[in-house]
C-alpha cells in the first residue's frame, strides 16, 4: 500500500529576501507543542518536488500515545491557563486557534514509519522549527520614511502608483525637454494634488478637487518634498515651452492655441497651490511658494473666481505676514491685478484698504514699519487707475467727514472715540500721500480741500495739551500735503498756539529719566504732562514743524508777509520764557526766519520784479529761480535735519533701561489743595485726563445749553466720587466761579478726573 506524504502546513511563509521572525517562547507558555518526526523522504519533499513514499503500516494505523493531547485540545486548555492571552489571539489572529499541525489521521500514522530514521531527522529539526512557529502579519509593521529611498521604480497597489524618487527624477528629465508632453504635466499636477491630500486633515481631499488624483500615492517626507520641489522649480518653464510662448511676447498665455490642453489641470493646480499657501506658516517656505505664484501670475487671468480667492489670501499675507512675505505678497497682488485690471482693481482696492484700516489699529515701534509699508504700497495700487481710485477716495474721505461731523454736533463720548484713534489718523495719512503722489494729475485734486478741512477740524475738536501728539501728527500730514501739491495750507497758527498753552507753560512737577517721543502715541496722561520730557518734546516738535513748513515757503514771493504773525508769537513767548534751552532754540529759529524775510524783500525790491502779481506763471518762474539760489532758512533746515535724524537714530539705538544700576529719585510736587473743573461758556466738553489709579474715577462731563427750546438732551455722564468732609466745605466757595463763564484754559487740572476716549474703532462703522 502506497501512501503519499504531505508537507506540514505553516501559516507564516516568509517572502524571499526578508528575514524570518521567531515568536518568543514566553508567548506560548503553557502550550505543549507536539514534536513531529519527519522521515528523510518528507525532508526531501520540502526541498525537492513532491515524491511518493511507500512503507508498511503497522495494523494499518499508527498507535496514538495516550499521554499526548491533540493540538486542538491544548488550545482549548489555554482558556483556563491564560484566558487573557486566549482572548487576544481570538481577536487579533483567529487563524492561529484553528491551526493544526497534522492535516489528517494519516499524518499521525506516519510517525511509525519514520521512527527508525529518527536520528537522521534530528539534525534537520532546527531548520524546520522556524516554519512551525507562527509569524505575525506584516500589517503590524510600522511604516517608515526609509521606504522613500527604495530602489523600486513603481509600486502598483490596487491601481494606485506610488511616488518614488526615481519616478520624480524621470519626470524632471521629461519636463526639461523642449517638446514637453501634456501627459507628463498632468501626471505631475496629479502627484501635487496627492501630496496635499496626504497632509490634509481628512487625508483624502484630492478626489474632490481633481479626478484621477488617486492614481498616485505620496508616502513619506522625502517623496512629498520631492513633488513640491519638482512643481515649484520645473513646472512653470515646462508649461511655457508646452504653450510655445516666444521670448518678449506680449500675447496673453490664454490666447495661445495649446492653452485648451492645460486649462483644466492648471486650474486644479492653482487651487491646490493657494491651499498649500494657506496651510504653510514658515516664512521661508511661504517666500518660495509666493515667488512661484508670482511666476504663475499670468496663468491666473482666465480664472476670475479663482483669481479673487487667490487675491483674498494674498491680501491677508500682505497685511499680517512677515517682512519678506509682505513684499512678495504685494508683488503678486500687483502683477495679478495689472493683468486683469478691468475686473479685479475695484475688488483689490476695497480689500486692501479695509485690511489697512483693520491692521493699523495699534501703532508701536514694532508695527510702525509694517503700517508704513502698507500705506506706501496701497498708494501705488490706487495710482494704477486714478478714475477708479477717485470713487474709492471720495467715499472713504466722506466717511471720515461724517465721523468728524457727528463728533462736533453730538459731543458724546462715542463720537469722539470714532475720530481720536489711530485708524482715523492713518487714514488721513493715506489719502494725503495719495493726493501728493498724484499732484501732477487732475483727477484727485478736488479732494485736497475737503481733506485739509477734515484734518483741521480734528485738531480743533479737542484743542488741549492732552492731545498735542495727535495735533502734531495731523500737522505733519498737512505740511506733507502742502509740500507735495504745492498748495498753501494755513498751518502756522495751529503750530504757534501750542506755545500759549497753560499746561505747557506750567513748571514741571516730575523729572523724566527717558526722553518722551510722540511717534507712537496720540494722547498724554496726567503723569506725562507733569514731566519735563513732555515740554522738551513739544519744543522739538514746534521747531521742527515750523522749520519744515517755512523752509518750503521761504522762496515764496509773500514770505516776508506770511511770517509776521509767527514772528510776533515767538517774540511774545520769549518774553515770558524762563528756560534758557527753549529760549536759545526759538531765538535761533527767529533769527533765521527774519534773515530769510529780509532776503526776500531784497529780491523783491530789485528791478527783476517787473511782472504783475496776478501773473501766476511769472510768479512761479520767479520763485523757482529763487529756490535754485537757496534761501538762508532752507540751508539752515538742511543742516538741522541731518543733526535731527542722527539724534533720533542714536535714541533708537539706546536701551530702554536708563540708569538701571542707580535708584534715581523722582521729584514730585504735591497737587493743589483745591481745583475747579473748567467748563467754557458754550457748553463744550472739557476733558481731565489721568491714568493714575489713585486719582479717583474718570468722568466725562458734558453741559448743554439750558435755553434750548427743542428739548434736545445731550448725554451727560458724571461719576460720583465720595469726597472727604474737609473738601465739602470748599464747595460753596466755588459755586460763584462755576456760575461765571470760565475761560478755556486747558484740559489738565491738578484735581480733575480723566477719561480715555481713544477706543478701538469698529470696522462696521467704516
Amino acid at each position: 500500500m502506497k501512501l503519499t506524504t504531505k508537507k506540514v502546513k505553516t501559516l507564516g511563509k516568509s517572502k524571499p529576501g526578508v528575514s524570518k521572525k521567531k515568536s518568543p517562547k514566553d508567548i506560548l507558555k503553557g502550550i505543549k507543542s507536539k514534536k513531529v518526526e519527519k522521515s528523510s523522504e518528507s525532508k526531501a519533499v520540502s526541498k525537492k518536488p513532491k515524491q511518493k513514499a511507500t512503507g508498511p503500516l503497522k495494523n494499518g494505523k499508527s498507535a496514538k500515545k495516550g499521554s499526548k493531547k491533540s493540538h486542538q485540545e491544548e488550545l482549548e486548555g489555554l482558556k483556563d491557563l491564560d484566558p487573557e492571552f486566549y482572548d487576544f489571539l481570538k481577536k487579533n489572529d483567529k487563524k492561529l486557534l484553528e491551526f493544526n499541525l497534522l492535516d489528517s489521521d494519516e499524518e499521525e500514522d506516519e510517525e511509525e514509519i519514520v521512527k527508525g530514521k529518527k536520528a537522521s531527522a534530528e539534525s534537520e529539526d532546527d531548520e524546520d522549527d522556524e516554519e512551525k512557529y507562527h509569524k505575525p502579519s506584516e500589517d503590524l509593521a510600522v511604516a517608515s520614511d526609509e521606504s522613500d529611498f527604495e530602489e523600486e521604480d513603481e509600486v502598483e497597489t490596487g491601481g494606485t502608483q506610488k511616488i518614488t524618487l526615481n519616478l520624480l527624477h524621470q519626470w524632471e528629465q521629461q519636463l526639461g525637454q523642449s517638446n514637453v508632453s501634456i501627459d507628463v504635466v498632468r501626471k505631475v499636477i496629479q502627484a501635487f494634488n496627492s501630496a496635499l491630500a496626504s497632509i490634509s486633515a481628512d487625508g483624502a481631499d484630492g478626489g474632490e478637487n481633481q479626478p484621477n488624483a488617486a492614481a498616485f500615492k505620496v508616502v513619506g517626507a522625502a517623496a512629498f518634498n520631492g513633488v513640491i520641489q519638482l512643481c515649484v522649480i520645473h513646472l512653470q518653464p515646462a508649461i511655457i515651452r508646452l504653450l510655445g510662448v516666444k521670448p518678449n511676447s506680449s500675447l496673453p498665455l490664454h490666447k495661445h492655441k495649446k492653452w485648451v490642453k492645460v486649462r483644466g489641470c492648471l486650474r486644479y493646480y492653482l487651487t491646490d497651490l493657494i491651499r498649500l499657501v494657506e496651510q504653510v506658516s514658515s516664512p521661508n517656505i511661504l517666500g518660495v511658494l509666493l515667488k512661484h505664484l508670482h511666476q504663475m501670475a499670468g496663468m491666473v487671468v482666465p480664472f476670475s473666481a479663482l483669481g479673487k480667492t487667490i487675491l483674498k489670501r494674498l491680501v491677508v499675507l500682505w497685511a499680517t505676514g512677515d517682512e519678506t512675505v509682505r513684499v512678495l505678497a504685494f508683488l503678486c497682488i500687483l502683477k495679478i491685478t495689472r493683468k486683469q485690471q478691468a475686473t479685479m482693481l475695484n475688488h483689490v482696492l476695497k480689500a486692501m484698504y479695509l485690511a489697512y484700516v483693520r491692521n493699523s489699529k495699534f501703532v508701536s515701534p514694532n508695527t510702525l514699519p509694517g503700517i508704513n509699508f502698507m500705506r506706501r504700497s496701497l498708494v501705488e495700487m490706487f495710482a494704477l487707475d486714478l478714475n477708479i481710485s477717485y470713487q474709492h477716495a471720495f467715499l472713504y474721505i466722506r466717511q471720515l467727514a461724517i465721523h468728524l461731523r457727528n463728533a462736533v454736533i453730538l459731543k458724546k463720548k462715542d463720537s469722539f472715540q470714532a475720530v481720536y484713534n489711530w485708524q482715523f489718523i492713518n487714514s488721513l495719512r493715506l489719502w494725503a500721500d495719495l493726493l501728493g503722489a498724484s499732484a501732477n494729475k487732475p483727477q484727485l485734486q478736488p479732494l485736497v480741500y475737503p481733506l485739509v478741512t477734515i484734518a483741521t477740524g480734528v485738531i480743533r475738536l479737542i484743542p488741549t495739551a492732552q492731545y498735542f501728539p495727535l495735533r502734531f501728527h495731523c500737522l505733519q500730514t498737512l505740511i506733507t500735503l502742502a509740500k507735495e501739491t504745492n498748495t498753501y495750507v494755513p498751518v502756522l497758527p495751529l503750530i504757534v498756539e501750542v506755545l500759549k498753552s497753560n499746561t505747557f507753560n506750567r513748571k514741571h512737577s516730575s523729572v523724566s529719566m527717558k526722553p518722551l517721543q510722540f511717534t507712537c502715541i496720540l494722547r498724554l496722561n496726567k503723569g506725562q504732562l507733569a514731566e519735563n520730557g513732555f515740554r522738551d518734546e513739544v519744543i522739538e516738535q514746534v521747531c521742527g514743524l515750523l522749520l519744515e513748513y517755512l523752509a518750503h515757503e521761504s522762496a515764496s514771493l509773500a514770505f516776508s508777509d506770511l511770517v509776521v504773525p509767527t514772528v510776533i508769537a515767538i517774540k511774545a513767548y520769549l518774553k515770558d520764557c524762563r528756560n534758557s534751552n527753549y529760549a536759545r532754540k526759538l531765538k535761533q529759529l527767529l533769527e533765521k526766519i527774519q534773515e530769510s524775510g529780509r532776503f526776500i524783500e531784497q529780491h523783491r525790491g530789485k528791478s527783476s520784479v517787473t511782472f504783475d502779481i496776478k501773473d501766476a506763471q511769472a510768479v512761479a518762474a520767479w520763485e523757482q529761480q529763487l529756490r535754485m539760489k537757496r534761501t538762508p532758512l532752507d540751508i539752515y533746515y538742511s543742516s538741522w535735519l541731518k543733526t535731527h535724524e542722527t539724534k533720533k537714530r542714536r535714541q533708537a539705538a539706546q536701551t530702554d533701561e536708563i540708569n538701571a544700576d542707580y535708584d534715581v529719585p523722582k521729584l514730585k510736587k504735591l497737587p493743589a489743595k483745591s481745583g475747579v473743573p473748567v467748563r467754557n461758556e458754550n457748553g463744550e466738553i472739557e476733558l481731565f485726563p489721568s491714568d493714575s489709579e489713585d486719582e479717583g474715577d474718570d468722568g466725562l462731563n458734558v453741559e448743554s445749553d439750558n435755553d434750548d427750546d427743542e428739548g434736545e438732551e445731550v448725554e451727560e455722564e458724571e461719576v460720583e466720587v465720595e469726597q472727604p468732609k474737609a473738601k465739602k466745605a470748599k464747595k460753596d466757595k466755588h459755586e460763584e466761579v462755576k456760575s461765571q463763564p470760565a475761560a478755556v484754559e486747558d484740559d489738565y487740572d491738578e484735581t480733575g478726573g480723566a477719561v480715555d476716549i481713544v477706543k478701538d474703532l469698529d470696522l462696521n462703522d467704516w
